[in-house]
């Protein structure tokens, strides 16, 4: 196992490693261990792929089958954490595939900085939180309305906040071709949110200064 596992809080050093190698073996504690630690943060990122309860919670459980039975042939050439991931990743956008659909409850930002749509602000007025409830709810409808292979970058990108490099790693992708994917996904999430009124459309002195940073 590689040193770059990140290690879930309240979890001894090494502990990890441990259970990994057990469940290997066959140590179904020790699996149920791992999975314990790491099955909210699996269905969460199936909700923001699938879209509603029922969906994630199958994904969910496809994942940790697929972790179970990927187990004996886990090198740790990547991270637990990565594989976790990539796993998940699958899981669910071969669900959506064959499903064919198109939905998530996601969140993502438009640009590098976040919009936090899942951070409640203390002092903020009803109207501004309002306002707030009406935009992540946008965002989601746009997000629904994209192809999973930007959907999946996105949510991976904005919401897990994983690097472009760990997104590659997650995906097995090129890493341009996952910047290409979020750079279109962006585009598209807010060619959406501007038609439906919740975005204005760059100025033309702001679109110069857009593509001039290109």
């Amino acid at each position: 196992m590689n040193s770059d596992v990140q290690t879930p809080p309240g979890l001894c050093p090494g502990e990890e490693e441990q259970w990994i190698a057990a469940a290997k073996r066959g140590d179904y504690d020790a699996f149920e261990s791992l999975v314990h630690k790491y099955e909210r943060k699996v269905y969460a990122l199936c909700l923001r792929l699938c879209g509603n309860p029922n969906d994630a919670q199958e994904c969910a459980q496809e994942t940790f089958l697929s972790v179970w039975q990927g187990l004996p042939f886990f090198r740790g050439d990547a991270s637990f954490s990565t594989w976790l991931y990539r796993l998940t990743s699958n899981a669910c956008m071969d669900f959506l595939r064959k499903e064919q659909r198109h939905r998530s409850a996601a969140g993502p930002s438009l640009d590098d900085e976040e919009l936090n749509l899942d951070v409640a602000d203390p002092g903020a007025t009803p109207q501004s939180e309002a306002e707030r409830k009406e935009l992540r709810s946008a965002i989601e409808q746009g997000l629904s309305s994209l192809h999973e292979d930007y959907r999946t970058v996105l949510v991976l990108r904005e919401l897990e906040q994983l690097s472009y490099d760990e997104i590659a790693d997650t995906l097995e992708l090129e890493l341009g071709t996952v910047k290409s994917r979020i750079s279109r996904g962006r585009k598209l999430l807010r060619e959406f949110l501007v038609k439906n009124g919740n975005f204005f459309a760059d100025s033309p002195s702001k679109k110069a200064e857009r593509e001039g940073c290109k």
